[in-house]
């Protein structure tokens, strides 16, 4: 039987932390601890609200408006950290593998990072990617859906030792992220269904994108 995207990206997790040496691991730890006790995300859009609309780059050198995409159907919103993130990765090959039945339901999937338009042409190309991929430096989006967060002073430079150079792939040095989350909004802008988690490993599950879609 297939694994759930909620076991995937536990093994994951677990994995990694069982490869760091102690201290590195106590640090990671201490770290996630903090986020998940932090209002991180209190305040983010939920079941109801409005979806805020935007208009930002996308990685062909067009622009993806909220509301040109309305026009058409639903929209599937997801926010990502980057294609360097190993939870966003599995998250991509789910979405891909519910992307035609998302299509089939009149709805368009759109992911949203604040990585540079390039970088994310480079996701889209290491990851297949054949969905919106929107590009949100400065994070101003992110900031209106309420998801902004920033990594936890102790694990900047466990970042830079693990190859992740967040200035390169974000175009700043602030190292502010999204906190991951789905949003699966109607064709009047508002969010039916909403996956928010301060545990960044933590995705929504594609049945149930394809529940809410179903009841809209």
């Amino acid at each position: 039987m297939s694994k759930t995207l909620a076991e995937q990206t536990r093994q994951t997790a677990q994995e990694f932390i069982d490869s760091l040496p102690d201290e590195v691991r106590q640090t990671v730890g201490e770290a996630m601890q903090r986020l998940m006790s932090s209002d991180v995300a209190g305040k983010a859009k939920q079941i109801g609200d409005t979806a805020p609309d935007f208009s930002l780059p996308d990685v062909r050198g067009g622009q993806g408006q909220l509301a040109d995409f309305l026009a058409h159907g639903p929209v599937v919103l997801s926010f990502y950290r980057g294609g360097w993130c190993p939870f966003c990765n599995l998250e991509f090959k789910a979405l891909a593998d519910i992307l035609p039945a998302i299509n089939a339901a009149g709805a368009t999937l759109v992911g949203i990072s604040p990585e540079r338009p390039e970088v994310g042409q480079q996701t889209v190309a290491d990851h297949g990617l054949e969905f919106e991929v929107l590009s949100d430096v400065g994070n101003l989006v992110i900031r209106d859906y309420g998801l902004l967060m920033r990594v936890d002073e102790q694990m900047r430079p466990h970042y830079r030792q693990w190859g992740i150079d967040l200035f390169a792939a974000n175009g700043d040095e602030s190292y502010e992220l999204p906190v991951p989350a789905t949003y699966v909004i109607d064709r009047d802008g508002v969010i039916r269904a909403a996956h928010v988690d301060r545990d960044y490993t933590s995705r929504m599950e594609p049945a149930d994108i394809l529940a809410a879609l179903d009841s809209i």
